[in-house]
């Protein structure tokens, strides 16, 4: 092989690895607009719970878990991961009942934002002050236009969110893969089902129960899977810079699937956030650089990854 073909082949798989990242984010934002369209007849609970029901299901189908993977340790922490995740996911799901989604998704990267600000290196109390000033012109409360309530969903799925992105970095430090979703999707299923099933299973048709299966595979298993990949492709900080621009998707996507347009204010509020999140990325500290996946560990790479980036964003509920 040529020197330039050598070099062209890292190239072509950061852009590979660039375009999946991008894709992850469409679809996540994609399943949460069209989510709302089942909120009438299910609820925002509702619709949340019959998602992490299906996912739930098809992750079962997918990983096929063994007993013999899990410690207590390990199993207990990916309880943890579910109840986190299925907090995640329906609080996010009441905001976007009450909030449009771009300001949703400002505010709830307030939670892996905060994380990576207590990992960074060096002083960052720069960035924290710049998403506090964001979060004030996301939500114009002077206005009294703003839902407090969505507000407040939104930043206990903030909160829900740094909490995943904890329990994830320890369950990739003691299983490999993907296996700790095996646990953590249908735990979060139960937990909402506790919560939702009880007042949407009679509201529930054939034709909503074929809309929540289609949205799980929307959200979360395509994105998770196509980040997995992307990991493998992309170096940490890139992948963290990427996902730092994931409310700008949001708010694209609800201007175009949801006709939610935002005022001049609320744009510079979302530029703000973003700028913070790419600037903690950039600021914060590395971890040595993944080894190279093993035959008797295929995943083990990709864990890796996930544990050296600044965890920024694990994914939406995975």
């Amino acid at each position: 092989m040529t020197t330039s073909k050598l070099a062209a082949a890292p190239r072509g798989t950061a852009r590979s690895g660039t375009l999946m990242t991008i894709s992850a984010m469409l679809f996540v934002q994609l399943g949460l607009a069209i989510s709302t369209g089942l909120f009438e007849q299910l609820g925002p609970l509702g619709t949340g719970w019959i998602r992490l029901v299906f996912a739930a299901a098809l992750v079962l189908v997918i990983v096929r878990p063994r007993r013999s993977w899990f410690t207590r340790s390990s199993f207990l922490a990916c309880v943890v991961l579910g109840a986190a995740t299925s907090g995640m996911t329906l609080l996010f799901t009441l905001a976007i009942d009450r909030i449009p989604l771009g300001t949703a998704a400002a505010l709830e990267f307030l939670g892996p934002l905060a994380v990576a600000v207590l990992r960074s290196r060096g002083r960052a109390l720069l960035w924290p002050l710049i998403a506090a000033v964001g979060v004030v012109l996301l939500t114009e409360p002077w206005t009294g236009n703003i839902d407090p309530l969505g507000v407040l969903y939104a930043l206990a799925a903030a909160a829900c969110w740094a909490v995943y992105i904890l329990c994830t970095q320890r369950v990739g430090d003691e299983l490999s893969g993907v296996r700790g979703l095996a646990v953590s999707i249908p735990v979060a299923a139960v937990i909402a089902s506790l919560i939702a099933a009880p007042s949407t299973i009679p509201l529930l048709t054939w034709e909503a129960a074929l809309a929540g299966l289609g949205l799980a595979v929307l959200l979360p298993t395509v994105p998770f899977m196509l980040e997995i990949q992307a990991l493998r492709r992309i170096t940490a900080a890139a992948y963290g810079t990427l996902t730092s621009l994931e409310p700008a998707v949001a708010l694209v996507i609800g201007l175009l699937l949801l006709h939610q347009v935002p005022g001049i204010l609320p744009v510079v509020g979302l530029a703000l956030v973003i700028v913070a999140g790419i600037g903690v990325e950039r600021s914060a500290g590395r971890a040595a650089p993944p080894s190279a996946p093993t035959h008797d560990d295929p995943g083990s790479g990709a864990r890796e990854a996930t544990l050296e980036r600044g965890e920024l964003r694990t994914g939406e509920p995975a």
